[in-house]
């Protein structure tokens, strides 16, 4: 099946803002040594560069579906890329590293804004259920290149002009985005209108920051320090105030239709936990080549291409596989690889040749590559023309928390296992464990045969 030029523009333009935010987020950990030299910016500031663009996408995520519901997904994903933008600027002119962290808590506001509407609209302009399937893992395919040659292209920027030049490079990609859609993205009809929920927002993003916090200086603070047991306490309140403020509210945060969908809770609990297993690897693969083994930042980043690589074949295949059988076949296959490749990594330790262990989570990378087109097709399907903006908000903001404690927890196992044998297995256990209970959630409650449901395009 052969899609029209102005369909693939459509792919294209839509693709566009992330496939720029994730460059930026994965060339900026090439940039860290320059960055730190060039602004005097201690450890725990540069861990809060890469972390702070995360946390405000996370945090505002939901917000962010659910102002498209109001503006319109056309309106919100422009205006996210000039969010975007206008941060990127900031990044690029930062005088100090706080001002850097501050400009880089701007751009993941814009990505919050942009990504639900991204999918929103890809989800209004399928023309059939085939063509939504394959235009899902086409767009995977694409954010996961993007992911690939994110740190090479990283290294050539910084080598050649710099740490600011990543920043800069933002501004024509990002200009190029608003007028592709303006151009080339029809407006669907808009949802009906319903409250922000301004106060569950606040919470959900409150207690989001407080997580944040705890995680990340709980390692270089300690545990039981009085700041990091106190984010940890409100994190906690918070959480559960927003719970039961969820339950009882008039106005909620999401669509009540999605609350009483099991497919979709399972689905979103999915992204969760693949991103805290796949972070969570991808952080301890780069530095047991490193610490390991010795190599370098060029060499640990060429041994890693591979395995970001192969996420893109199988998203498309699994475009395709969607299309012909619906999603459970690649949900449960692709889980159930993903254990297995993890479970084999559970026995490396520091003397295992660093190839195998590559390949290891090669296969890893391959088999979750198969599930996630999947998931966010079932995501999609829940949320239906109506609550489009909502689900895709949803599934990425659970999906940004999972890479964050993934992350977290991951430098906490290697801080406390004393060799690699026991880091390997402790760390691969529970990505098997994550992986385990994802393919569960599936077995439960996406139902056998299930489809992906693509409503017709709208147009203007």
């Amino acid at each position: 099946m052969a899609f029209s030029m102005g369909v693939t523009m459509l792919l294209f333009t839509l693709a566009l803002g992330f496939v720029m935010a994730m460059i930026d987020v994965t060339a900026v950990n090439t940039a860290l040594s320059d960055i730190s030299t060039d602004l005097h910016v201690p450890l725990a500031g540069l861990v809060w560069v890469v972390d702070g663009y995360t946390l405000t996408f996370a945090a505002l995520l939901l917000s962010g579906g659910a102002l498209a519901d109001r503006v319109g997904a056309r309106r919100a994903y422009g205006g996210g890329l000039l969010v975007f933008i206008a941060g990127s600027a900031l990044c690029a002119l930062a005088p100090t590293g706080t001002m850097l962290v501050a400009a880089r808590l701007v751009q993941g506001a814009g990505a919050a804004l942009f990504m639900p509407a991204s999918l929103s609209l890809l989800t209004q302009a399928a023309p059939s259920d085939a063509a939504r399937a394959r235009m899902f893992g086409i767009w995977s395919a694409i954010v996961s290149a993007a992911a690939t040659v994110g740190p090479l292209a990283g290294g050539l920027l910084v080598h050649g002009f710099g740490w600011r030049s990543i920043f800069w490079l933002n501004l024509p990609l990002g200009l190029l985005g608003v007028a592709l859609t303006r151009r080339v993205v029809r407006a669907p009809a808009p949802a009906a209108p319903r409250p922000l929920a301004l106060f569950s927002h606040a919470l959900s993003a409150l207690a989001l920051a407080a997580l944040a916090f705890g995680l990340i200086e709980g390692p270089e603070l300690g545990w039981t320090s009085l700041p990091v047991a106190g984010a940890l306490a409100a994190a906690l309140l918070l959480g559960g105030w927003m719970v039961r403020r969820e339950r009882g509210a008039a106005a909620s945060m999401l669509p009540r239709a999605l609350y009483g969908s099991a497919a979709f809770g399972a689905a979103v609990a999915m992204g969760f936990l693949i991103n805290f297993a796949v972070f969570s690897q991808l952080f301890v693969i780069s530095l047991f080549l490193q610490q390991a083994h010795g190599a370098g930042a060029l060499e640990t980043g060429l041994r890693l291409l591979p395995m970001m690589a192969v996420t893109g074949a199988s998203n498309l295949l699994s475009g395709r596989v969607i299309a012909r059988h619906g999603v459970r076949l690649p949900l449960l296959t692709g889980l159930a690889g993903g254990v297995v490749a993890a479970l084999l990594l559970t026995a490396a330790d520091a003397d295992t040749p660093a190839w195998l262990v590559v390949a290891g989570g090669t296969l890893v990378f391959l088999s979750i590559g198969f599930a996630i087109p999947a998931m966010t097709a079932t995501v999609m399907q829940a949320g239906g023309k109506a609550h489009a903006n909502s689900a895709a908000a949803a599934l990425n903001a659970n999906r940004q928390v999972g890479a964050l404690v993934g992350v977290a927890v991951a430098g906490t196992v290697l801080h406390a296992m004393p060799d690699w044998h026991a880091r390997m297995a402790l760390m691969f256990g529970l990505t098997a464990a994550g992986f385990a209970l994802a393919w569960l959630l599936v077995f439960n409650h996406v139902g056998r045969g299930a489809t992906v449901a693509a409503p017709r395009a709208v147009t203007e």
